[in-house]
């Protein structure tokens, strides 16, 4: 089992950043790929980024691509995910996720956080 925890949620207005963290704890070498989710109110969960523990294979969503950047201390186990120019439609609850070979989909990861929910207001 690997068990996930997020923070570094909250509210903030359009234009400024957060950084969001996940931490990692438990069997993390069952797990390859870390990545994060988020969940807009009344619609489905959509992929944002992904990395491997290793550091490599990044990828993101078009629609946070050259605003977000996914990093990860494996010293520390944690994940991140730096935020910059928050927008309104960046409101959602973000998972943080734990897969070996996780893309896109949430069926390829086997683990998931709580969530921790970022609000960008206008």
């Amino acid at each position: 089992q690997v068990q996930l925890v997020e923070s570094g949620g909250g509210l903030v207005q359009a234009g400024a950043s957060l950084r969001l963290s996940c931490a990692a704890s438990g069997r993390t070498f069952s797990s390859n790929v870390m990545g994060w989710f988020r969940q807009a109110p009344g619609k489905e969960r959509d992929f944002v980024a992904r990395i491997t523990w290793s550091g490599g294979n990044l990828f993101y969503a078009d629609s946070v691509k050259g605003r977000f950047t996914i990093s990860r201390d494996n010293a520390k186990n944690t994940v991140y995910l730096q935020m910059n120019s928050l927008k309104p439609e960046d409101t959602a609850v973000y998972y943080c996720a734990a897969g070996m070979i996780g893309g896109t989909k949430e069926y390829e990861y086997y683990y998931w956080g709580q969530g921790t929910q970022v609000t960008v207001s206008s």
